[in-house]
């Protein structure tokens, strides 16, 4: 038996899916029909166990491709069933395997609608998977520090600075001239697909760690930064904030998900949590200047106060159909437009794709 603890003293009662040990992070729910392993290795998930509300999960196994960072990131993994007979000419492995190898815990058997719907009604929640007795485990649940406390950036980021052009990574000191344009990224949390798009349209991605400052940033001549999408709350990165403030009217500046929250606080905007956040492939958003509806792939937690952005400074220029938050702002007076959304999908849509050659376009006359 496995038990899946909130903080709110509700157990759910399971059976063991992946590793076999304790994990605690905040819960939260994808709506995603697929890209169970996309989701599952996207930084953006550190420190959280991720519950897919779609009731079959692993259906199409495991490959070697779809993986979008080194490791798996989330905290833990909450289904309804996990397939054990996948069918899938890529498929490797089960998902169960991956997990198991990887030391991520799961929990499978339990009532994901009811959860979700409890998430929906009180809003995400501090949770803990266990093997252990509830009423003994509730006491390291609730002395854990909150999702909200820790600075999930700095666990996600690169260490050291590392080259991605048309096959994959490159050595940092191999030549550019094959290349269009040089694009830095500040991996806030980076998924490998926003690499492999930009690579698609001719740039070269030196990736630096977070935390760079905007003159070393600046050292490496880009055509354009861009700011990753990331984990944790926007509010606790001010040293990546003062970058993107100093980085403001020397390059062109490119925001994504976390990226765009952090180009909003340079402006000098503020955030908050929404209620349970918006994870998932089917998230609809308008282009206020063309009034063209996309569907979108998101996961963040966190969005713009829209009411705190400087109107002389910055124009929203996206919003969410939904509910009506801030998808995307354009810097008035400096070349730096952002999306709250993700357009490189993996998983999800490809609506919004073109974004990624409107910035390249952006970026000057470049290297040729």
């Amino acid at each position: 038996m496995r038990y899946l603890l909130l903080s709110d003293g509700t157990v759910y009662s399971g059976a063991p899916l992946g590793a076999d040990a304790d994990a605690i992070g905040e819960v939260v729910f994808n709506t995603g029909m697929t890209g169970y392993q996309e989701v599952l290795s996207d930084p953006s998930y550190a420190g959280q166990i991720v519950l897919f509300t779609y009731p079959l999960i692993g259906n199409y196994g495991i490959n070697a491709d779809d993986f979008e960072s080194a490791r798996l990131q989330a905290a833990g993994v909450v289904v309804k069933e996990a397939c054990d007979a996948p069918s899938n000419w890529r498929s490797t492995r089960l998902l169960h395997d991956l997990l198991k190898e990887r030391g991520l815990v799961g929990i499978q058997g339990v009532d994901t609608r009811a959860i979700t719907k409890r998430i929906r009604s009180g809003g995400v929640a501090m949770g803990m998977i266990t093997d252990r007795n509830p009423e003994d485990a509730f006491g390291d649940l609730r002395a854990a520090r909150t999702y909200d406390e820790t600075d999930f950036v700095e666990r996600v980021t690169t260490k050291s600075p590392y080259a991605w052009g048309y096959a994959g990574f490159e050595r940092i000191d191999e030549p550019m001239a094959e290349y269009r344009r040089r694009l830095v990224v500040l991996d806030c949390g980076l998924k490998y697909n926003i690499l492999r798009r930009f690579a698609a349209l001719g740039c070269r991605s030196i990736v630096l760690p977070a935390t760079t400052p905007a003159d070393e940033v600046l050292g490496w001549e880009p055509d354009g930064v861009l700011f990753s999408p990331g984990p944790g709350d926007p509010a606790r990165l001010p040293t990546i904030v003062q970058t993107a403030r100093d980085l403001l009217g020397k390059t062109p500046i490119f925001g994504i998900c976390l990226g765009n929250q952090i180009l909003c606080q340079a402006l000098g905007g503020r955030t908050f949590k929404l209620k349970f956040g918006h994870r998932g492939a089917n998230h609809p958003v308008q282009d206020l200047r063309t009034g063209k509806v996309t569907i979108t792939s998101q996961n963040h937690g966190y969005a713009v106060d829209p009411s705190s952005l400087p109107s002389g400074l910055a124009e929203v220029t996206q919003l969410n159909v939904n509910d009506g938050t801030v998808e995307g702002i354009r810097a008035k007076d400096f070349d730096a437009t952002s999306i709250q959304y993700h357009p490189e999908a993996a998983p999800g849509p490809w609506d919004s794709r073109p974004y990624f050659a409107e910035f390249v376009e952006k970026m000057g006359a470049g290297r040729r």
